[in-house]
């Protein structure tokens, strides 16, 4: 491995942080690029869980760099939060953890804006994390967001926020929530975290460029998926930035041509948090036994996840716009208790039958998903050490995934535990 890119190729939720981690023990550097404290990156070492908002799941490999990229919003308590949980696991960090300067900054009154906003829209909301992605992108987009390298500069960064924060309590009044935000404590909670992290705050873009020329093993590691990418998703059903491995390069301030290979991840079914359209999703009942096979509970809100069929049409989308060169099935041993299984292969738009996705949200109101049937192989898959290891049934279904999605299936993962992902060859 020299440079890869990992992404999700639905709604999030693939399992990337097992596979992120998975593929660490083999890089130097492992970049995030995009999102915020809205991901949840689970990766389960000898039976113990750890969840990651922020960090890049390699960190928990001693020999890897991890960087966050100036496409990353930082909430800097979550952050904080993170690195204490190392600390307090015995795993060191200092100098092994870069922040870019130009990550922008979440303040407490993103939350409230978040949260203000999705009850204002009431039967419109989006059904965010109320994390304060959203609103701490929309200032970086209107040019009045503070970013990690500002708190190195209190006079400016004091000054900057102070204004921001008249201009939030006045719309944060204007939506139902007039409390005044202490300006004082975000002041110097925000001054803290910037002198504790002032020697890892660094021009990332450039300590990135200089690890690729001279020949370092990077992994970038995207979070939520490609169906919720701003421009490509389920709009508005969607995150703020960019989850595509398109997104890497303005993410980290890396060239495309950086990249050599695409890993994206998908569940042998799927899934979605929050509102918006769903193909696939199954009847109450069913989505509920799903559910609770999968343990499908959000790792950042713990909200219960959607649950439907493996949908193909939007998985091959995913395959396209990312070009994919390898894929990870995750969560197979999930199935393997049903005794039979279906993956739609197409889609009825309005008596018309099509392998693509709508170009416009209205219409996924008229999409009914064109279903084929496989047996399940009601074996347990989990114990399975080697690819021949799996049921013929299993196999055959993951031979059919790659076949409809376009792009050859090279990993796929038994369990929640890190040896128990299985490579093909």
């Amino acid at each position: 491995m020299s440079v890869r890119a990992v992404v999700g190729l639905q709604w999030g939720d693939e399992g990337k942080g097992k596979i992120i981690d998975f593929l660490s023990t083999e890089a130097d550097v492992v970049a995030r690029s995009q999102g915020g404290p809205n991901a949840g990156h689970t990766v389960v070492v000898n039976g113990e869980t750890a969840v990651f908002h922020l960090l890049p799941c390699g960190i928990l490999h001693p020999h890897t760099t991890c960087v966050v990229g100036n496409g990353v919003v930082v909430d800097p308590a979550v952050l904080e939060a993170e690195l204490a949980y190392l600390d307090a696991h015995g795993i060191s960090w200092k100098g092994r953890v870069l922040l870019s300067h130009a990550a922008h900054v979440i303040f407490p009154y993103h939350r409230m804006l978040d949260l203000a906003w999705e009850k204002k829209r009431a039967a419109r909301s989006i059904g965010t994390t109320g994390r304060g992605i959203g609103p701490a992108y929309v200032d970086k987009v209107s040019r009045v967001g503070l970013r990690l390298g500002d708190l190195r500069n209190p006079g400016w960064f004091r000054e900057r926020l102070l204004a921001n924060i008249e201009e939030k309590e006045a719309l944060l009044e204007w939506l139902g929530f007039g409390e005044p935000l202490e300006h004082e404590a975000v002041i110097a909670s925000c001054l803290a975290f910037g002198d504790k992290m002032a020697s890892w705050i660094i021009d990332t873009s450039r300590y990135l460029n200089e690890a690729l020329d001279a020949g370092k093993r990077v992994l970038f590691e995207g979070a939520q998926g490609t169906l919720l990418d701003l421009d490509h998703g389920t709009y508005p059903y969607v995150t703020s930035s960019s989850p595509l491995a398109g997104g890497v390069g303005t993410g980290c301030g890396v060239g495309p041509t950086r990249i050599e290979s695409v890993f994206g991840v998908a569940k042998a079914y799927t899934t979605r948090v929050g509102n918006g359209p769903f193909p696939t999703e199954l009847p109450d009942l069913e989505a509920e036994r799903l559910r609770g096979l999968g343990e499908e509970f959000g790792a950042t809100t713990g909200r219960p996840r959607r649950c439907g069929w493996l949908d193909a049409v939007l998985l091959r989308y995913g395959v396209v716009l990312n070009q994919v060169t390898h894929m990870a099935i995750t969560k197979l041993d999930v199935l393997d208790t049903l005794p039979e299984l279906r993956i739609a292969t197409a889609y009825r738009v309005k008596g018309e039958v099509t392998r693509h996705p709508p170009m416009d949200p209205w219409m996924f109101e008229h999409v009914e998903p064109v279903y084929e049937t496989h047996p399940g192989w009601l074996t347990r898959t989990s114990g399975a050490k080697r690819w021949g290891d799996l049921p013929a049934a299993a196999r055959r279904y993951l031979d059919r995934i790659e076949e409809l999605a376009g792009a050859r299936v090279d990993m796929v993962s038994v369990g929640s535990g890190r040896d128990m992902t299985l490579h093909r060859d």
